[in-house]
C-alpha cells in the first residue's frame, strides 16, 4: 500500500467511530473506546506520515471517483503534506490520551464525541486533497466539525455567541478560497492541482489570488484583522478541543496558503512579501499584547496563538522575498524557520492548553484572579505548565528559542535584497519579532506567577488536587518533546529539507554532521548555536548552585508565607493581581492597542464604601472593522423588510426588474 492509501485508511477508521459517537455517546464507555480509538488511529497516520517524510521519495497520488463528474477525487501525499499530516497527527494522539482523563468529566459527552473524530479525519483529508473542489470541501467538514465542537456548552450564551461568529468567518473564509481557486484555475476550469500548478498566471492573478489566500487561510489561522473568531471559539472549546483547534487546526492553515502560494501559484512579485511580511509582523504583537491584558486562562492561551501564528509568517514573508530574488538558500532557512515554528507551537500550545484544562478540572475556574499557590496542590501540572511556559517564552534550551533565532538569522539576511522597500520592512519587523518575544515572556511570567505561585486566592484553588494519570502522561510527553526538540533541533531540521527543496528548490545544510550536534543556519563564520550544551550548562551550574548553598550555607531552616509583597499580611488580596501585573504594559500601549479606558471612584473622606477601579478594553479591530460592519447588515436588512409585505403586483414587478437587470449586465459583459 502506498501512503496516501494508509493516510486514507486511517480517515476511513476515524469516520467509522463517529456512530460511535452518536449511538453510545451517553454511556460511560463510550469515552474511553473512542478516544483510545482516536489515539490508536492517530499513531498510524503518524507512523505513515513520519515515514513518507523521511523516506523523501516520490509523491504518491490516488483517484477516487469522488467529487465533480468530470474531475473525480485527487488525494496526493508528499514530503509537504507528510510534515504537517505529522504535526496534526501527533497532536491527535496526544489530545486523545489527555481525553481519556479530561473526557470523564465532560458534562455532554454526547456533544463532543461524534464530532472529535470527524474533526481529525477532515484535518487528514485537507492535508491530502490535491483538487480544490475535495480540498474545499474537506476544509469546509472541518469548519463544521469544529463548530459542533465549540458549540458543545452552548447553552451558555457566551458560548453560543462564540460559535455563530466562528462559523461566519469560516463561510467569509472558504468563499475567499473558492474565489482564489476560481481565479488560478482560469476559464479553463480545471481544478485539479496539477494542473493549476502547470498553468501560468499573470502579476494581476497572482497577487488578487495571493491576496484572497492570506485572507481564506488567514481567517482559520488568526492573521490579524481576521482573528476575531478565535479568542472567543478556543476558550468555549473543551479544552483537549482547544488544544486541537489552537495547536494544530491553524497548523492545517498555514498548510492551505503555504500550499496555494509557494506551490501553486508558483511565482510571486515582492510586494506581495512585503504585506505578508507586514501582517505577520503587525498579528505577533498585537497578538502577545492582547494576550498580556487577559485574565482568563484559556482566552489569553488564544491570544497567544495569535502572536505564534504571526511569527509564522513572518518566516514565510521571508522565504517569499528571497525567493522572488533567487536567493534559495536563504529562502531555505526562512522557510525551514517557519516550519519548525510550525512544529514547536503545536507541542507547547497543545501542552499549554492541556495545563489549563488541568487547572479547570480541579478548579473549575479560568480566572487567574481566582487562582494561585497550585503549585503546592498541583506540583505535576505546575511543571509540565512551566515547561510549556519556559518553550513559549522563547528561552533556551527549550524548542521556541531554535524557531525564532534561526528567523532573526534570515532577518539579518535582509541587506543582500535588491529593493529598498524589503530591506526598510525587513528591520522593522525584526523589531516587532523581537520586541513580540520579550512581551511573551512577560506574558507567562505573569501567567505562571498568578496562577501557579503564591498564595490561593479563591477557595477553590485551596482545594485543587492533581489531575490524572492519563492527562498528566500527554503532558510530560509534549514537554519532553519539547525539551528534546530544543536541544537537537538538528534532527528536526534535516527532516524538514524535503518540504523546503518542493517549496523554495533548496534546503539548509545538513546538520547531523556537524560536532556537538550544533545547528549552523549559514556558516559558522556567522552563527550557530548549540543547545544541547547550553542544556548541560544550565544543569551543571543549577546543580553546582544547589551543593553551594545546601553545603556552605546556613543550615537553619526558615519558612514564611509565600509571596507576602513586604507585608505579614496572610490575606491573598495582599499579593499582586494579574490586572496590577499587566498595567503598566496597559498604560503604555493601551490607548491605542486596546482603546483601555479606565475610570477611578474614590470615595470622601469618611465615607465607608471601598474605592472602585474599572478596567475596559476593546478591541479597535473588532470596533472600527466588524462593529460597524454589524451596524450596516442591521440597517440595511431593517430598510429591506418593507419588502416582506408586497402585493403581488408588486412582487411581479420586483421580479421582472431584477430580470432585466441581470439581462443587461450579461449582455454588457458578453
Amino acid at each position: 500500500m502506498t501512503p496516501v492509501d494508509i493516510g486514507l485508511g486511517s480517515v476511513v477508521l476515524l469516520l467509522a467511530l463517529v456512530p460511535v459517537g452518536i449511538v453510545g455517546g451517553r454511556r460511560a464507555a463510550a469515552t474511553p473506546l473512542l478516544y483510545t480509538a482516536a489515539a490508536l488511529i492517530s499513531l498510524l497516520a503518524l507512523a505513515n506520515a513520519l515515514g513518507a517524510l523521511l523516506q523523501a521519495g516520490e509523491p504518491s497520488v490516488i483517484v477516487l471517483p469522488l467529487g465533480l463528474p468530470w474531475l473525480g477525487g485527487h488525494f496526493r501525499l508528499d514530503a509537504v503534506s507528510a510534515f504537517f499530516l505529522a504535526v496534526i497527527n501527533l497532536g491527535g494522539v496526544a489530545a486523545s490520551i489527555y481525553a481519556l482523563g479530561y473526557g470523564r468529566h465532560e458534562q455532554a459527552p454526547h456533544r463532543v464525541l461524534p464530532f472529535y473524530p470527524a474533526f481529525l479525519a477532515a484535518m487528514n483529508l485537507v492535508l491530502m486533497a490535491d483538487d480544490a473542489f475535495a480540498f474545499l470541501l474537506c476544509w469546509e467538514l472541518m469548519s463544521l466539525a469544529s463548530w459542533g465542537l465549540v458549540m458543545a456548552h452552548h447553552h451558555h450564551h457566551d458560548n453560543a455567541r462564540a460559535g455563530f461568529i466562528y462559523l461566519m468567518m469560516a463561510s467569509f473564509g472558504t468563499l475567499s478560497l473558492l474565489l482564489a481557486f476560481g481565479l488560478m484555475a482560469g476559464a479553463e476550469g480545471d481544478y485539479a492541482f496539477a494542473a493549476i500548478r502547470a498553468a501560468g498566471h499573470s502579476p494581476g492573478v497572482a497577487a488578487l489570488a495571493l491576496g484572497l489566500a492570506l485572507l481564506g487561510t488567514g481567517s482559520k489561522a488568526g492573521l490579524v484583522p481576521v482573528h476575531v473568531w478565535l479568542p472567543l471559539a478556543h476558550p468555549a472549546a473543551p479544552s483537549h478541543v482547544s488544544a486541537l483547534m489552537s495547536g494544530v487546526m491553524t497548523k492545517v492553515a498555514v498548510y492551505g496558503f503555504v500550499r496555494i502560494v509557494f506551490d501553486l501559484l508558483g511565482t510571486t512579485t515582492w510586494w506581495g512579501a512585503m504585506v505578508v511580511l507586514a501582517l505577520g509582523g503587525v498579528t505577533a504583537v498585537m497578538g502577545v499584547l492582547y494576550a498580556l491584558v487577559q485574565n482568563d486562562l484559556k482566552r489569553l492561551l488564544a491570544y497567544s496563538s495569535v502572536e505564534n501564528v504571526g511569527i509564522i509568517f513572518i518566516g514565510l514573508g521571508l522565504a517569499l522575498a528571497f525567493r522572488t530574488n533567487a536567493m534559495p538558500w536563504a529562502a531555505a532557512l526562512a522557510l525551514t524557520a517557519a516550519m519548525l515554528h510550525v512544529f514547536n507551537h503545536s507541542l507547547f500550545k497543545s501542552l499549554l492548553f492541556f495545563g489549563a484544562g488541568a487547572v479547570l478540572t480541579a478548579t473549575g475556574r479560568r480566572d487567574m484572579e481566582e487562582l494561585g499557590g497550585l503549585i503546592h496542590r498541583m506540583p505535576k501540572t505546575s511543571f509540565a505548565f512551566l515547561v510549556g511556559s519556559v518553550a513559549i517564552s522563547a528561552l533556551p534550551p527549550l524548542n521556541g528559542f531554535v524557531s525564532e533565532w534561526m528567523t532573526f538569522q534570515a532577518v539579518l539576511l535582509s541587506p543582500s535584497l535588491p529593493q529598498w522597500g524589503l530591506k526598510v520592512l525587513i528591520p522593522a519587523v525584526g523589531c516587532l519579532l523581537a520586541l513580540a518575544a520579550a512581551l511573551a515572556a512577560a506574558c507567562f511570567v505573569r501567567a505562571f506567577g498568578i496562577a501557579f505561585l503564591g498564595r490561593p486566592r479563591s477557595q477553590a484553588a485551596a482545594e485543587a488536587a492533581e489531575v490524572d494519570g492519563f492527562s498528566l502522561a500527554a503532558m510530560f510527553g509534549l514537554a519532553l518533546l519539547c525539551l528534546l526538540a530544543g536541544i537537537l533541533p538538528g534532527l528536526v531540521i534535516d527532516s524538514l529539507a524535503p518540504v523546503a527543496t518542493i517549496l523554495v528548490h533548496d534546503r539548509m545544510p545538513e546538520q547531523l554532521g556537524i560536532p556537538w550536534l550544533s545547528i549552523v543556519p549559514i556558516a559558522a563564520s556567522r552563527s550557530s548555536y548549540n543547545g544541547l550544551l547550553v542544556f548541560l550548562f544550565i544543569i551543571m551550574s543549577s546543580s553546582l548552585a544547589a551543593f553551594v548553598i545546601h553545603r556552605l550555607a546556613s543550615k537553619a531552616v526558615r519558612r514564611g508565607p509565600a509571596w507576602d509583597c513586604g507585608t505579614p499580611d496572610a490575606d491573598p488580596a495582599t499579593q499582586y493581581s494579574a490586572g496590577g501585573f499587566s498595567q503598566p504594559l496597559r498604560r503604555v500601549f493601551g490607548t491605542f492597542v486596546f482603546l483601555a479606558r479606565e475610570r477611578v471612584h474614590m470615595p470622601q473622606p469618611g465615607d465607608a464604601r471601598p474605592a472602585v477601579f474599572h478596567v475596559r478594553l476593546l478591541d479597535p479591530v473588532w470596533s472600527a472593522v466588524y462593529g460597524r460592519l454589524g451596524r450596516a447588515v442591521d440597517l440595511t436588512a431593517g430598510r429591506f423588510n418593507k419588502f416582506q409585505t408586497l402585493t403581488i403586483r408588486g412582487y411581479l414587478s420586483l421580479v421582472f426588474l431584477s430580470l432585466v437587470t441581470l439581462l443587461t449586465g450579461l449582455a454588457i459583459w458578453l
